[in-house]
């Protein structure tokens, strides 16, 4: 069976330009992605100011670029993070709700995603909370598929870290509870793993009572630390053998749109090749695909210093890699010149307040 690819815009920082994102869907639906998630983190309208409508010139540009996907043959679909609001599940907070579905179903939403994660959530009847919420929009919602971001979406222990310790059988009890057709986002034995093994899945699916849908943390590169890296090579660590435990695999692209494009197309070929992916080799065919032969055989040989080394460390090489780049009119060298001029860097405070 045929693993159904996205794309989750999910990142925190500067959000893409809406030309942007049609182009990035465009390319990517010659190369199988079949839906797309839009829940940027700086959009206020899905996080912090959830509960107020989108103003009207925003509103039109999600309409067009829902309409761009349908053409395209992508499902379109919007991530909402109802930011606490099982805190008090009130009825302001479900007016406000009322009133956003129906704006979603107004774009001709394919999928919607409920996201529970970057809150607090040490609260001992949390699963029953959003159990409570989640049947409340089931019955309100005219999307197809409903999607659910867990609070603690991984084993990773970071998340018992920053947003308290995770409630006893708290996943267990959302796999039972939920309805088979809603799908639950997990990242992997960590928030960005390094690998994700088809056995970690059969366990995963075990728990949740249903197939995984994979919200894989690479491209990625939001936060303080990565945003100093871009990162470009090619998908490895998960063998083609895991789309029989997934529901989906996601990508939550970097900040870079259109180097995003490169690493999105290898996870394509690494399904379609199976056993014959060779990485560097399909990171040289996607990097021509983006950037043009030259620009290929140049990001290449700047790997090391892009990934690798990174912004704070670059040195002398910034020199060269601005000589590289500096020149070429093409959206890749623009966003590595933006890149190298800071334009993408994200504070510790644009993480906690987004």
């Amino acid at each position: 069976m045929k693993t159904p690819l996205g794309i989750i815009e999910g990142y925190f920082g500067r959000p893409w330009s809406w030309t942007e994102r049609a182009d990035l869907v465009a390319l990517l639906a010659r190369h199988g992605y079949g839906f797309y998630l839009y829940a940027p983190k700086a959009d206020p309208f899905l996080r912090r100011r959830w509960d107020e409508p989108y103003p009207a010139e925003e509103a039109a540009q999600l309409r067009q670029f829902a309409r761009h996907c349908r053409i395209h043959g992508v499902r379109f679909g919007i991530g909402l993070s109802p930011f606490e609001v099982y805190r008090d599940f009130n009825a302001a907070a479900r007016q406000a709700l009322t009133e956003k579905l129906a704006f979603f179903d107004s774009l001709g939403i394919d999928d919607l995603a409920i996201l529970f994660d970057d809150m607090r959530g040490d609260t001992p009847d949390l699963a029953a909370r959003q159990l409570e919420i989640l049947d409340w929009i089931r019955g309100r919602s005219g999307a197809s598929r409903l999607i659910v971001c867990p609070t603690y979406y991984s084993d990773d222990p970071v998340l018992d870290r920053v947003f308290g310790e995770r409630p006893a059988h708290y996943l267990e009890t959302l796999g039972d509870a939920l309805p088979d057709s809603v799908d639950l986002f997990w990242t992997g034995e960590e928030v960005c793993s390094r690998e994700i093994s088809a056995g970690h899945l059969a366990r995963v699916e075990s728990l949740l009572k249903r197939k995984p849908l994979l919200w894989d943390n690479y491209p990625v590169n939001d936060g303080p630390r990565m945003s100093g890296h871009l990162h470009l090579r090619a998908f490895t660590g998960r063998n083609a053998a895991i789309g029989e435990h997934l529901a989906g695999h996601a990508i939550n692209p970097a900040l870079q749109p259109m180097l995003s494009a490169i690493p999105a197309l290898t996870l394509a070929a690494s399904y379609r090749q199976g056993n014959g992916y060779a990485y560097m080799e399909a990171f040289r065919k996607a990097a021509r695909e983006v950037a043009g032969e030259e620009l290929a055989v140049r990001l290449e040989q700047d790997l090391m210093a892009l990934q690798d080394i990174g912004l704070d460390q670059l040195g002398e090489r910034e020199e060269r890699l601005r000589r590289h780049y500096g020149d070429v009119d093409h959206a890749v060298a623009r966003e590595i010149i933006a890149w190298l001029d800071g334009t993408y860097r994200i504070s510790g405070e644009a993480v906690q307040t987004q």
